[in-house]
């Protein structure tokens, strides 16, 4: 039984990495979809689009260059060019990783298991080479040679001359629309509506660890084990306990993995922010560290002060906050490796404090709103930075819409090609990184390269959604108003200091000669709260992002985002609806803890909610279970029974296997499938 219980728990990790992306809005840039003021003059779109006017007007040119005589043609294809403008053209756009200059036509009515409207999908690809087969056009987009991206020569051909027959012609244009994916049928993509999402009964909590952390990482070897790190600066490898088991968590108090004390400065804002775990951790044994420094006591704090010429700042102007001077408190990432042997890295049970590399330092303005959060992005493997506006009341030196600035921005580094000395003096880079190619500055050249999206305030914790990845979804930290969770994509603004989630705000006079105007393409929030909602007292609430839960522990929970209130008095659950749509909504859902928690847990006075005291952040294992890291403790989601709360799916098992190992396959690709088949055959032969 244990043999096969380790292939099943194998399978399990196997079976993550073939959960392919599902489909939601986003360009063939990568970039969100633009709230256009205007309808496009051309192309049919009039609410939100990948296209701006000057982008329709180049279709438009395109399409009359064409010189199509037959109109109903002319139509179809007019639909076709256009479709570069629909707010899913990175799905339609893209097949496999690989671009197309054609969108994926619908070749066949939807299938049963598609978020794409059934009653918008019809044979349109069928239709197209029904209606266009013998007529002219001039640059067809239809060539053969297209499919690899190759520019078509200046002649007129029918589709008869390029293509034998519609089936050859469906073949290499066609697709069908499923939940992984969707198709054009000649109109913009439109998803299934349905009802509102009914939100969970309750969230079931059990107390595993009394400790007070400020970062969860799973181990990159996919086991049981985790990696915790306190504000005060230590790191910390625990092994989590099975789900039901009454075990609690195994950390020596005593024994970190290692100990930054001496170089983190700790106070109420201060102290280690984050940690992030190299893709291949397990073969090289990187991870790194983000932290906050006090350039009086530690002599390493050398950074150059984020308050300076380059944008409009006058450091010596800065008014001193709490006592301490402007850059006085700086932000720090920096390399270390672990003690392991040469070939088994991952095996290490502690690490040296000895910077490796230092990658990045900058001087702070003020001493609050400087985030500091670190993630490996799961399909780049470039390191994501999240930082906020550096501080002061509505941001008064407007550095998170100064696109010189790196203060209320998510930065996108590239930390396994190291610069040369050169390279650095002529970016102005900030330590030892590499910028990657793809980042926005390609197209906007007054970005700085760093950049990957602007207008944060103080972002607080952000992840990515291990069943799609393209949703990397961050809460931030509002003013006196809003709390907020966006979306980040490429290039994306959201609209600090102009914006408080969806309200407009009005910033104080800008203290520096930059002079950012109210950006036209504002990002809005998926969703958030007001801070009546959580305490009647103004300013007593800041937002704590989490996860998607993707755990089967509470199958009621799967698919929602998890995030809560500092203070602890809320968590919320958001659904998005349709499915993939990028609409989501969001409520609060009852909290409470298991009657049989390994510890026991103390309650509010006056009050059923347990006394977590305050949320500090979420973690994820490798199980995809998700915990809540509380000033109190730490806490993991459980299976709602355990709480007396309802939920219908609890029962259903997975393979046969015991119920804390079950695992599933959402819709594999075929590809997926003929590996995982071989993998199980390969595995039963040591049966």
């Amino acid at each position: 039984m244990g043999r096969v219980l380790a292939i099943g728990i194998l399978l399990c990790s196997l079976l993550l990495l073939f959960n392919p992306s599902a489909s939601h809005p986003l360009c063939i840039d990568s970039r969100a979809p633009s709230t256009l003021s205007d309808p496009l003059k051309f192309c049919p779109y009039n609410e939100t689009a990948c296209c701006n006017s000057t982008e329709d007007s180049i279709i438009q040119k395109q399409f009359q260059t064409m010189n199509i005589s037959n109109s109903d043609c002319a139509s179809l294809l007019k639909s076709v060019l256009c479709a570069r403008c629909d707010p899913f053209s990175g799905e339609l756009f893209t097949v496999d990783s690989v671009p197309r200059l054609v969108p994926v036509l619908c070749n066949s009515t939807v299938s049963s298991n598609s978020s794409q409207s059934k009653e918008a999908v019809t044979n349109f690809c069928s239709n197209v080479w029904d209606t266009c087969q013998n007529v002219s056009i001039l640059n067809s987009p239809f060539a053969p040679s297209l499919q690899g991206g190759v520019p078509a020569k200046n002649n007129a051909n029918d589709l008869t001359d390029l293509w034998q027959s519609k089936s050859d012609f469906c073949s290499a244009f066609g697709g069908t629309s499923s939940d992984e994916s969707v198709c054009f049928n000649g109109e913009p993509v439109t998803l299934n509506d349905s009802s509102t999402p009914i939100p969970p009964h309750g969230l079931c909590l059990e107390k595993i660890g009394n400790g007070s952390y400020l970062n969860m990482v799973a181990h990159p070897d996919g086991s049981n084990r985790a990696f915790f790190s306190n504000q005060q600066g230590k790191i910390w490898l625990a092994t989590i306990p099975e789900e039901g088991s009454g075990g609690v968590m195994e950390l020596g108090e005593s024994s970190p993995f290692m100990d930054l004390t001496d170089e983190v400065h700790f106070d109420t804002a201060f102290g280690m922010m984050g940690m992030a775990f190299h893709p291949n951790f397990a073969q090289n044994g990187r991870f790194f560290a983000s932290f906050n420094c006090d350039k009086v006591k530690w002599p390493g704090c050398t950074g150059r002060c984020s308050c300076n010429s380059d944008v409009d700042c006058d450091p010596s102007k800065l008014v001193s906050e709490n006592g301490a001077q402007p850059c006085q408190y700086q932000t720090v990432i920096a390399e270390y490796t672990a003690n392991g042997t040469a070939s088994q890295p991952s095996l290490a049970t502690s690490a040296k404090p000895s910077e490796v590399r230092r990658i990045f330092t900058m001087g702070l303005p003020f001493t609050s709103q400087h985030g500091g959060q670190i993630l490996f992005g799961p399909e780049d493997g470039y390191l994501y930075f999240m930082m906020g506006d550096g501080g002061g009341v509505g941001d008064p030196y407007n550095f998170s819409q100064n696109k010189k600035s790196l203060l209320g921005k998510i930065m996108r580094l590239d930390v396994d090609n190291v610069p040369s000395a050169a390279e650095i003096d002529k970016l102005v880079l900030w330590g030892n990184y590499s910028i990657p190619k793809d980042n926005p500055f390609a197209e906007d050249p007054e970005l700085r390269p760093e950049i990957w999206a602007v207008g944060l305030r103080n972002p607080w914790r952000c992840s990515f959604d291990s069943e799609r990845p393209s949703y990397f979804i961050c809460a931030d930290v509002g003013e006196n108003l809003y709390e907020e969770v966006d979306v980040i994509t490429k290039g994306g603004n959201y609209g600090w200091h102009f914006y408080e989630g969806p309200y407009d705000f009005t910033p104080p006079k800008s203290l520096a000669g930059n002079t950012s105007t109210k950006p036209t393409d504002t990002i809005f929030p998926i969703m958030g709260y007001n801070h009546s909602e959580v305490n009647k007292k103004e300013g007593s609430a800041s937002i704590t992002g989490g996860y998607i839960y993707r755990s089967e522990t509470d199958p009621c929970m799967y698919g929602r985002y998890v995030y809560g209130d500092l203070y602890a008095g809320a968590i919320w659950a958001g659904s998005e609806d349709p499915e993939n749509s990028g609409n989501f909504s969001s409520s609060k859902i009852p909290f409470s803890c298991a009657r049989d928690s390994p510890i026991a847990c103390s309650s509010v006075p006056d009050s059923s909610l347990p006394a977590l005291g305050y949320i500090f952040s979420f973690g994820e294992d490798n199980r995809k279970d998700i915990f809540v890291l509380a000033s109190s403790g730490v806490y993991r989601v459980v299976r709602p029974s355990r709480c007396g709360y309802t939920c219908s799916k609890e029962n259903a098992t997975a393979g046969g296997l015991p119920k804390s190992h079950a695992c599933w396959l959402s819709h594999p690709s075929k590809n997926a499938v003929l590996m995982f088949s071989s993998l199980v055959l390969l595995l039963l032969s040591f049966v």
